[in-house]
């Protein structure tokens, strides 16, 4: 059976990765947008900063997001002077730093669906007087809703299993910072291994499902020659 502490722990986590995923849908569609159709110089650096978390040991990342989010760090220290909260070790910190970590699962899934959609389709709604938020809400998220899906599904299962960040950021504060990972690795310590055989079963399933809604939507929306 699961402990008291184990079923904060599920909320937090779920908490933690829905209001991440939200966040990252806003900020990725905008990047994934400018990303997929700039010609800037600008773009290649661009792309290698959000692609960055893909090959960066999460250690090494979550390291210097302690140190940039900590009270004497760069953004901590200035998010203090404005008198906003603590960073580090706090379910804000947990937040900030998914995602920082969980960027490109959202942003480079929107900037391929956008490329492949092409310039075509906004042109001819732009030839309709269609504004930009028309443009993107009525033909081009309509005609992307499977790298949509895919962003939104890959961000969020992504949050949910991410280990070495959240650890370093948010340390293991029960009821506050302790996501689901983090008390699986605590009751393999604990050598409680049927709390941690329950929690990974339960992880396992959810993840197995997350990509069997992926393959199925893929599926469902792959557009089929005439």
């Amino acid at each position: 059976m699961l402990l008291e502490s184990d079923w904060t722990a599920l909320w937090i986590t779920f908490r933690l990765a829905a209001l991440t995923t939200v966040i990252l849908m806003l900020i990725g569609i905008p990047l994934a947008w400018w990303l997929a159709f700039s010609a800037s110089r600008a773009k290649v650096l661009v792309e290698a900063v959000v692609a960055l978390p893909l090959v960066l040991p999460p250690t090494v990342l979550g390291f210097y997001l302690l140190v940039t989010l900590s009270p004497e760090g760069p953004v901590g220290s200035m998010v203090g002077a404005l008198g906003g909260p603590t960073l580090v070790f706090s379910f804000t910190g947990l937040v900030v730093g998914s995602v920082i970590y969980s960027l490109p699962f959202a942003v480079q899934p929107l900037q391929n669906a956008f490329a492949a959609m092409g310039r075509v389709p906004l042109e001819a709604a732009a030839t309709l007087r269609a504004g930009w938020w028309d443009r993107l809400f009525t033909v081009a998220l309509p005609l992307c809703r499977r790298g949509v899906l895919t962003a939104i599904t890959l961000s969020f299962a992504h949050t949910v299993g991410e280990f070495g960040v959240v650890l370093m950021i948010g340390g293991n504060i029960p009821g506050q910072t302790q996501v689901v990972s983090i008390a699986i690795y605590e009751h393999v310590e604990s050598l409680q291994y049927t709390q941690a055989h329950i929690l990974s079963a339960g992880l396992l399933i959810f993840s197995f499902l997350l990509m069997l809604a992926i393959y199925g939507l893929n599926r469902r929306f792959t557009v089929k020659p005439a």
